[in-house]
């Protein structure tokens, strides 16, 4: 299941992955998901599409809002 709402997407990473969205963590994977050419992000994007990474953009960068004001 591909989640399509960000409570869904972070409830994927945290319970299912059992990934810690720490500041670290989510600057490195918006580092790498803001370079186009980055052959993870273009695997990603392959895999995705171009809307769904936009999408998981824009929850990386809420995630490092709520993290950053905790």
């Amino acid at each position: 299941m591909i989640p399509n709402t960000y409570q869904a997407w972070k409830h994927c990473i945290q319970e299912e992955c059992k990934i810690k969205l720490e500041p670290n963590f989510i600057q490195q994977r918006l580092a790498e998901l803001g370079d186009k050419e980055h052959p993870k992000t273009l695997e990603f994007i392959q895999h995705y599409g171009k809307e769904h990474t936009r999408l998981v953009v824009s929850w990386f960068e809420q995630a490092l809002s709520e993290v950053q004001k905790s």
